[in-house]
């Protein structure tokens, strides 16, 4: 079972490691910043969303595929669009909060607003090839 579990790991970790250079596929940027500062803070931001867990899947909301869009501004601002896997979600009241503390601990972060939308639906099409290998949904 040790074996599995390392495999598993090791495998997510090739994935990253692919998937780097795409994780900031679904930002949005209608800012005058550098180029530089808009991916060194859009690298940051996936960072941040990538501490933040839905409590009943083992997965980060960024590789399930939660965040349908994030939209940095000129002011540094930051508009995130989100949905959740179900619209019943247990904790579709505080996630939304979550997202806003995590993406505000991020340096030159100015502002965080999150609309939860649900059109289009979650399905498990939007998930990353990690989630995937960390659950067993391949």
């Amino acid at each position: 079972m040790t074996d599995t579990i390392e495999a598993k790991n090791l495998e997510a970790k090739n994935l990253e490691a692919k998937d780097l250079e795409a994780k900031t596929s679904n930002m949005e940027t209608s800012s005058a910043l550098p180029p530089e500062e808009t991916e060194r803070l859009g690298g940051e931001i996936v960072s941040a969303l990538k501490t933040v867990f839905d409590p009943e899947i083992p997965a980060d909301i960024y590789e399930l595929g939660l965040i349908y869009k994030v939209d940095i501004k000129d002011d540094r601002s930051v508009k995130i669009d989100m949905t959740l896997t179900a619209p019943g979600c247990p904790v579709a009241g505080e996630m939304p909060g979550w997202v806003q503390n995590a993406v505000a601990g991020v340096a030159g972060v100015r502002e965080v607003n999150v609309n939860m939308v649900f059109d289009p639906p979650w399905d498990q099409s939007r998930m990353s090839e990690i989630a995937r290998v960390a659950l067993d949904w391949y």
